[in-house]
């Protein structure tokens, strides 16, 4: 397993509210130094939504505002055949993700902090992209066995891509693959068995070379991570501390073998940044812990192993609220590597 020693380094997960990327830059420069990460930006572009942003180079796509469509016009096997080569190549080059669909990563390669700890990324997971793409019939593509091995690979091509240009800023990438819809797991909304959950995030994984995460924003099966190849668990620990409590010996035993956990301890509404001080997180963030102490495991093991997060991205707060937020996470981090490490 990659290295996960982080000693609760913060970083986003991904959006914010900015329409400025290079405000949106600055932002993170100012406070996010030792693990920055690229703003997306979808206030600023709809294109800049995490379906819309890695979809463009797929085979047959339709994208638009109103949705996203993977159509099968004439030449589409052609365009299939390609992909594949593309991606036995392991040649990314035809799925860059362009400036018009992520203004915010392109601003970042250009205007980042001296990022020596650490950079990270992220991409939208293949199960929550094939849920939000839908054939000509309106059927989700996870459904369809070919375009949902398509999608994957192209989810491949678009990751290496975008970390050989992260890999330019820091020698440590971090990516994060965003699958929100992994808390609708188990349920008639998502009828995948296990086992096509897990091969489908396995074959992303196997295409990141830094350390690799995933991050779920609502409760799920946390087995369906534990049991891949993930080095970071990313969740939401501010409004579902509980669910990733429901599996301590689970959690431990990833703990214990490398792994580590992003605490989304800051929560991603104006109100709730309003409503909390850093020492108030710190208590929450001791309690969300707890659990797994109880189990055995090392407070101070635990800590190592951590990342700092919002609870899940910041788009929809206000651009004062989103500086609050970071401005308390950097002053958690130094709270609690004051007191304990």
């Amino acid at each position: 397993m990659t290295n996960t020693e982080f000693n609760l380094m913060p970083t986003i997960i991904g959006s914010m509210p900015h329409r400025d990327p290079a405000a949106a830059c600055r932002v993170i420069s100012r406070y996010l130094t030792e693990l920055p990460a690229w703003p997306q930006l979808p206030r600023r572009d709809w294109r800049e939504l995490m379906t819309a942003q890695y979809s463009e180079g797929f085979p047959g796509i339709d994208i638009s505002e109103e949705r996203i469509t993977a159509r099968r016009p004439e030449g589409w096997d052609n365009q299939l055949i390609a992909l594949y080569g593309d991606y036995i190549a392991s040649e990314p080059a035809r799925y860059a993700i362009s400036s018009k669909f992520a203004a915010g990563f392109h601003s970042f390669l250009t205007d980042h902090p001296a990022a020596s700890r650490g950079v990270k990324g992220q991409v939208v997971g293949p199960v929550t992209w094939g849920l939000s793409v839908k054939d000509e019939l309106d059927t989700p593509a996870v459904y369809d066995e070919v375009l949902a091995e398509a999608s994957a690979k192209l989810l491949c091509l678009k990751t290496i891509w975008q970390e050989a240009l992260l890999k330019e800023i820091s020698p440590r990438t971090v990516i994060f693959i965003d699958e929100p819809a992994l808390s609708s797991f188990g349920s008639a909304y998502l009828p995948l068995s296990k086992e096509i959950v897990q091969a489908l995030l396995t074959e992303l994984l196997g295409s990141i070379k830094g350390v690799k995460g995933i991050h779920c924003c609502g409760n799920t099966d946390w087995t369906l991570l534990t049991e891949t190849s993930v080095d970071v668990i990313s969740f939401d620990a501010y409004n579902y501390a509980a669910s990733l409590a429901l599996y301590p010996e689970e959690i431990c035993r990833f703990i214990l073998r490398g792994g580590g956990i992003a605490w989304g301890i800051a929560p991603n509404t104006d109100k709730g940044i309003q409503e909390e001080t850093s020492s108030s997180l710190k208590d929450r963030l001791e309690e969300a812990m707890a659990p797994f102490t109880r189990q055995g495991l090392e407070f101070r093991q635990i800590l190592r192993h951590s990342i700092i997060t919002p609870s899940c991205g910041m788009a929809y707060m206000s651009e004062e609220g989103t500086e609050r937020l970071l401005e308390l996470m950097v002053e958690l981090t130094y709270k609690m590597r004051e007191r304990y490490l």
